[in-house]
C-alpha cells in the first residue's frame, strides 16, 4: 500500500464488486456540499458498488466526523486518509490500484461539490452493458450555483468520432460524470501524478490515441457546482497545461491544423483576460457546443 495513504474505515464484506465510485475530499471543500455529494451516491438506484472516499491531506474535524458517520451508516463506504495533499491524480490512482483485487468492471468519478442524479450509475452501467466496445462514457450535466439553483447546462458530443475530432480544441468529456471500464487500468493506464490539474484531459488524449472508444450520453446525470469565482479560477499554470494538452492532442491524433493551432493560442490569450470577458466567452462557447452536438 502507498505509504501516503491509509485505510481509516472499511466494513465491506464482498470479495468482488462490479463498480467503484471514487471521490477526493480537500480541506477547502464546503462541508454541506460534501454531505450532498456523498448522499447522492448512497441513494443511487444501482446499489452494487464500493464508494472510495480519499481524504487528501488535512481537513476540518467536523468534515472528518461527517465522512466517518456516513461510513458508519453504510458498509459500502471505504474511507482513505492521505498524510499530505497529493492532488486528484494521486487520489484516483490509489483508488484504482487498491480496488483492482476486487475485480470491478466500472470506475466512476465523483467530485465533492457535485451531486449525482439518483439513476446516474444505473443508466451508465446499462449503456455500457449494451455497448461493449465503449470504454469511456461521460454524460451531460446541469450547472448549479452555491444555492443549488440551475445556472446552465453542458452536453458534450456523443459519438467517438465527434469526441476525438474536437479533442484538440476542447476536453470533450465532462470529467465528474465519467465511467471508465477497468480494462483501461488493467492495460496499464493511469492519471498523470505529476499534474495538479488537466489530468483528465491528458488521460483522454492518451486513451484516444491508443484507440479506446469514447461516448457521451445526452442525459444530464450530474449537477455540477459552478461557484461565483468560476471564471477567475484558471491560473497561469492551468492555462499553460490546457495549451500543452491541446498541442499534444493535435500531434497524437494527427490533427495539427492551422485552425486548431489558432484556437489553442486564442484560448491561452483569452485565459489572461478580465473575468467579464472570460464569462462572455464561456457563454459563447456553450452556445457553439450546443450547435455542434445538435448537428
Amino acid at each position: 500500500m502507498t505509504p501516503n495513504f491509509s485505510i481509516k474505515h472499511s466494513r465491506y464484506i464482498v470479495h468482488e464488486v462490479p463498480a467503484i465510485v471514487a471521490m477526493a475530499v480537500y480541506g477547502q471543500d464546503r462541508e454541506e456540499w460534501v454531505a450532498q455529494a456523498i448522499s447522492s451516491i448512497r441513494q443511487q438506484t444501482y446499489t452494487d458498488f464500493l464508494y472510495v472516499i480519499v481524504i487528501d491531506g488535512e481537513i476540518p474535524q467536523s468534515m472528518y466526523d461527517l465522512i466517518m458517520q456516513h461510513g458508519a451508516d453504510d458498509e459500502r463506504l471505504v474511507i482513505v486518509q492521505g498524510t499530505v495533499n497529493r492532488g486528484l491524480s494521486s487520489c484516483m490512482n490509489f483508488a484504482i490500484d487498491w480496488s483492482l483485487s476486487l475485480k470491478p468492471q466500472y470506475f466512476f468519478r465523483m467530485d465533492a461539490d457535485d451531486v449525482s442524479e439518483v439513476n446516474r450509475l444505473e443508466k451508465q452501467i446499462n449503456y455500457l452493458d449494451k455497448h461493449l466496445h465503449v470504454s469511456i462514457l461521460g454524460t451531460g450535466l446541469v450547472e448549479i450555483n452555491e444555492q443549488n439553483q440551475k445556472v446552465g447546462a453542458r452536453v458534450m458530443p456523443q459519438t467517438n468520432r465527434q469526441i476525438k475530432r474536437l479533442l484538440p480544441r476542447r476536453c470533450t468529456i465532462n470529467h465528474p460524470t465519467v465511467c471508465i471500464r477497468y480494462n483501461v487500468f488493467t492495460d496499464g493506464y493511469r492519471y498523470n501524478d505529476s499534474l495538479r490539474n488537466t489530468q483528465d484531459y491528458f488521460l483522454w488524449i492518451e486513451l484516444a490515441s491508443k484507440g479506446y472508444i469514447f461516448c457521451n450520453l445526452k442525459d444530464k446525470l450530474l449537477r455540477f457546482r459552478r461557484v461565483n469565482d468560476f471564471y477567475k479560477r484558471r491560473g497561469l499554470i492551468k492555462s499553460l497545461n490546457e495549451f500543452r494538452a491541446r498541442i499534444r492532442a493535435m500531434c497524437e491524433l494527427r490533427r495539427l491544423t492551422p485552425y486548431n493551432l489558432f484556437y489553442a493560442c486564442f484560448v491561452l490569450g483569452l485565459r489572461m483576460m478580465p473575468s467579464g470577458i472570460i464569462k462572455m466567452a464561456y457563454k459563447l462557447d456553450r452556445h457553439i457546443l450546443e450547435k455542434i452536438v445538435k448537428h
